[in-house]
């Protein structure tokens, strides 16, 4: 019994405990993990678990971010030290701009959450996820189509226009470039195109929340300039309630005049524009 009191005076509050190992993730000392399972106090015990349980969360993170450099690790390997990762957002949508992003990480450079950002659906956190990435990114760049291009050359070119000026952009030229999918056409650089590969390759995980956040935050600034369309929510893509709108409000210059639903209601016969996207 006198054992168990020591072992409990050496702990401070578990609330204070809770905010500074497992809210704020501290180093925990020591013994600490035995020292708490061995206090008893039902709190206690459900913070050890608690700590446990992150510990295990934290290596499959790790597992995963390590899996996820694959591909970069093979090139550094062989002697590439810039590597660029590549990808673009709003393939698919009837309105906005095509946005490309590409972005140099540090050799071993790893970033908690970064993964396919089709898979990251708290806005807030792909927004952190972005900053994030900009911080610490040897380079990045973000690059765009806009409508009347898209309406021009097709929108698969100008998705791999859009790419190719992103990676023209970077203040640092890569060696290499990994891009989601495809191959972009006329850059000096060797390149693979890597099937699913913002959610194989962190590097063009990077590429494509910098897009993903760029455009979604273009098209919340075209959601205030133009209201009742519900660009905020829909992002451009063609849903019910955004075709409703264009039905009720009209066409506006945001929207891909190529784009079946927008000739419909134009009453122009449809393109086949959007076999293209994806």
């Amino acid at each position: 019994m006198a054992a168990r009191r020591r072992e409990r005076a050496r702990l401070a509050p578990l609330g204070e405990l809770r905010q500074r190992y497992l809210v704020e993730g501290a180093t925990l000392p020591v013994g600490f993990l035995t020292t708490l399972e061995k206090d008893g106090r039902d709190g206690a015990l459900k913070l050890a678990d608690a700590i446990r349980k992150r510990q295990a969360e934290n290596r499959a993170e790790g597992q995963r971010l390590r899996h996820m450099l694959k591909f970069e690790t093979e090139l550094w390997d062989e002697g590439y030290q810039q590597i660029a990762g590549v990808d673009e957002a709003g393939m698919g949508p009837c309105a906005g701009p095509v946005c490309a992003a590409a972005a140099i990480l540090p050799k071993g450079y790893k970033l908690k959450g970064l993964d396919d950002s089709k898979k990251i659906l708290d806005e807030d956190f792909r927004d952190e996820l972005a900053l994030a990435v900009k911080r610490d990114a040897i380079a990045w760049s973000v690059a765009w189509c806009d409508v009347q291009e898209i309406d021009t050359i097709n929108i698969y070119q100008a998705g791999l226009l859009a790419m190719r000026r992103a990676v023209e952009g970077l203040k640092v030229k890569p060696d290499y470039v990994l891009v989601d999918a495809r191959k972009i056409p006329g850059i000096t650089q060797p390149q693979r195109g890597i099937i699913k590969g913002d959610a194989l390759s962190l590097s063009i995980a990077a590429g494509a929340i910098l897009a993903k956040t760029s455009r979604d935050h273009v098209m919340n600034q075209l959601d205030e300039q133009h209201p009742g369309y519900g660009f905020k929510s829909h992002k451009g893509y063609p849903t019910p309630d955004h075709i409703a709108a264009m039905e009720k409000l009209g066409i506006i210059d945001a929207h891909r005049k190529t784009w079946a639903p927008v000739r419909k209601v134009l009453g122009l016969i449809p393109e086949q524009q959007e076999l293209f996207s994806s």
